[in-house]
């Protein structure tokens, strides 16, 4: 990694410290150090580094003060590679900064255990690519399945419920899925279960489902 310039800011003085001379040694111009966000900012302006590492919770108030400095510094310099190096899967803010765009990724610092594999991570982006700890994939996932409405259904009923947002009436969604009216009407009574609405006339719980069905997607 032929001087890749990079600032480091974090507030434990020890793990910055440490990661300055880790890069160092492999390579890299450590061009500036911050302990706080606003700090962090001064540095960047100054120094303009090719990429920046960051943790989320700084001082003064332990938040999101990182990830605060870090959108400002996209705005600023949309080309500079940022990867937050965090304690915590903080799945919101990581969907957020993740959708910023290119040269941005999101580690966690105990699952930094190969020294190899995190100097690859930060070529990565400063090449312009993305990088996503597998851990915080797992939590995006889970955290999409828990938000999904829709992840109570079978592969059937979504085909139904689809099927059911095109108009379709039980009929018609029998002769589309070669299976009898009677089938598809069970289909749509375990649909408007699972999906908890409430009990009204059929064909108001129809069009709540359809409207459940068109919001998720």
């Amino acid at each position: 990694m032929a001087e890749l310039r990079v600032v480091l800011a974090d507030d434990d003085v020890l793990l910055r410290e440490g990661l300055a001379s880790l890069l160092q040694r492999s390579g890299c111009a450590v061009v500036g150090q911050a302990a706080d966000a606003a700090q962090l900012l001064d540095v960047v302006r100054q120094a303009t580094p090719e990429l920046v590492v960051v943790d989320i919770r700084m001082p003064p108030g332990q938040t999101i003060e990182g990830l605060e400095a870090a959108r400002t510094i996209r705005q600023e310099f949309p080309a500079m590679g940022i990867l937050v190096l965090s304690a915590h899967a903080e799945v919101e803010h990581a969907l957020e900064l993740l959708a910023s765009g290119r040269s941005v990724g999101y580690l966690l610092k105990s699952r930094v255990g190969d020294v190899q594999e995190f100097l690859e991570a930060l070529r990565r982006i400063a090449r312009g690519g993305s990088v996503v700890d597998p851990a915080l994939v797992q939590e995006l996932v889970s955290a999409r399945r828990r938000e999904d409405p829709l992840a109570v259904l079978s592969a059937r009923e979504r085909e139904v419920l689809e099927l059911m947002a095109e108009g379709r009436s039980n009929a018609g969604i029998g002769r589309r899925l070669w299976v009898t009216e009677g089938t598809v009407e069970k289909h749509v009574r375990s649909i408007l279960a699972k999906l908890d609405l409430p009990e009204t006339d059929d064909d108001h719980r129809r069009v709540r489902a359809v409207i459940t069905y068109l919001e998720a997607r």
